[in-house]
């Protein structure tokens, strides 16, 4: 579904990513590690938002030799802190994840207007559909936004933080919402920061200093080793009830010649 060799990537001077490969064959992958790894950057290569060295290839076909509108229906995206009209109801910024299947000014169709709410009530925000997007909470706001994106109802689903401002029952919500499109046979793709979450999905992959690491299931030991190396073995693993959950885990203690004695004295 998939499949992406990405060379070299860089924002003005400076490179972000280098030696990046990965093949996704389906159902759902979160894309973790540590804050500057890349993961957000490496989305954006795949999703076509940013130029790059290298190749992706989207269903068998290479990135560049798909049409931007077909693409566009293939392929739905959610960024982080995504911009949109402020004075637009929120049922008109859910109906722009319907334009790659319109044609050019022409009004939605019914199969539009029954995405449009069949996307919002997935996302628990039908009942202020009449409302702008700048009188909704971020929680709500964030909602809206996955929403259009799930309107598109592509092939492909490429989400970067979607849990932001979500609150733990959205993001159950969310959670169940992933696996129901995964298997239906949407290829989803998350950036996630929250390692509890993203333990649950089918495969990891794994990102350090703008390099992929691993890529695999949780279930493996392989992967979770990947995921303590990337975090410098600050997570605590532990399983419970066949779930992977990870703690926090304190930085051990530096030794110095500076360090003070609890009496304030320093000892030479």
């Amino acid at each position: 579904m998939i499949k992406a060799e990405i060379r070299h990537l860089a924002l003005g001077d400076k490179t972000i990513l280098g030696d990046c490969k990965l093949q996704l064959a389906g159902g759902w992958t979160a894309i973790v590690g540590p804050n500057g790894a890349g993961k957000s950057t490496l989305l954006k290569a795949i999703a076509g938002l940013l130029p790059f060295e290298g190749r992706v290839e989207l269903l068998g076909r290479e990135l560049s030799a798909w049409p931007r509108r077909e693409r566009a229906r293939a392929l739905a995206w959610l960024g982080q802190n995504e911009a949109a009209t402020d004075e637009l109801l929120a049922q008109e910024v859910v109906m722009l994840g319907r334009l790659p299947h319109q044609a050019w000014l022409a009004p939605p169709t019914a199969a539009d207007t029954g995405a449009v709410e069949r996307a919002m009530r997935q996302t628990q925000c039908w009942e202020w559909r009449t409302r702008p997007l700048n009188q909704l909470s971020g929680g709500e706001r964030q909602r809206v936004l996955l929403a259009r994106a799930l309107a598109t109802e592509s092939e492909l689903l490429l989400m970067d933080e979607p849990l932001a401002h979500l609150d733990p029952p959205h993001q159950a919500d969310w959670l169940a919402l992933v696996r129901e499109r995964a298997a239906a046979g949407v290829t989803v793709v998350s950036v996630l920061h929250e390692l509890n979450i993203a333990l649950q999905a089918d495969a990891l992959l794994v990102m350090d200093a703008g390099r992929t690491v691993h890529l695999g299931p949780p279930t493996e030991a392989i992967t979770r080793a990947a995921l303590q190396q990337v975090f410098q073995g600050r997570l605590q693993l532990i399983e419970w009830r066949g779930q992977w959950l990870t703690l926090p885990a304190a930085a051990p203690p530096a030794a110095s010649s500076n360090v003070l004695p609890l009496h304030g004295r320093r000892h030479d």
